[in-house]
């Protein structure tokens, strides 16, 4: 099953366009640039996406009737990146079915943190429905939050139960470090590797105890850590 992030970047600005198109590679999803809002459409038509960033501003059909469109097909999330930051512009597109609304200049952290914000909104909400989550032999429970490896109950601190949650809600995906600690610990992070570390290596002894021929969580050097297929 292809687990690949999809984000269609629709902005008529070549600079702005190929901006945004990196700050998504640099988070391992994979951008589809669009420089109108007709050959945004076409996109949409063919390929599903897990999410679309939207100038308001474009050649042709503007953003808004775009929003409009993609409102009344389903519920791919949307983020609108503007220069028409008037109050009133942002609570219009909130209304009108927009996820989040970034104005025009941008901080390159902000966009990356805020796309990985909305995506980890939507996917909590589409996996709500489901019970368990699976890899391999382990077996998470959403609502007992018990985890169970090669048949056997596992005991796991909050933290570990937190991190083996987020892993496994998007298997392909490598989490950095600083993706761990802001979700688990719900702070900023500022650089401390060992707190991530230390918690990652626990839950990796007690994953390896209850099967110890198997390996669960890799290690992407330089990158990060995603769940091993």
């Amino acid at each position: 099953m292809d687990e690949t992030i999809r984000i269609l970047v629709v902005e008529d600005d070549d600079d702005i366009n190929k901006l945004l198109c990196k700050i998504i590679k640099k988070s391992n999803y994979k951008p589809q640039p669009a420089y109108s809002g007709t050959e945004a459409l076409i996109y949409l038509e063919k390929q599903k996406y897990d999410l679309v960033l939207l100038d308001l501003m474009l050649p042709g059909m503007n953003g808004e009737k775009i929003l409009a469109k993609i409102r009344e097909q389903g519920t791919i999330p949307v983020i609108i990146i503007s220069a028409k930051n008037e109050k009133e512009t942002k609570i219009h597109s909130l209304r009108s079915g927009a996820d989040d609304f970034i104005s025009k200049p941008f901080d390159v952290d902000e966009v990356s943190a805020r796309i990985d914000s909305v995506l980890r909104r939507y996917k909590e909400s589409n996996i709500a429905h489901k019970k368990v989550l699976t890899h391999k032999d382990i077996h998470l429970d959403l609502e007992t939050k018990t985890v169970h490896v090669n048949g056997e109950e596992i005991a796991l601190t909050v933290r570990e139960y937190k991190i083996l949650t987020l892993l496994m809600t998007s298997p392909k995906k490598i989490f950095s470090k600083a993706n761990l600690f802001e979700s688990v610990w719900g702070e900023i992070y500022h650089g401390d590797d060992n707190t991530v570390n230390v918690h990652v290596s626990n839950l990796r002894n007690k994953l390896a105890k209850a099967n110890p021929n198997e390996e669960y969580i890799e290690t992407i050097w330089g990158m990060g850590y995603r769940m091993k297929s």
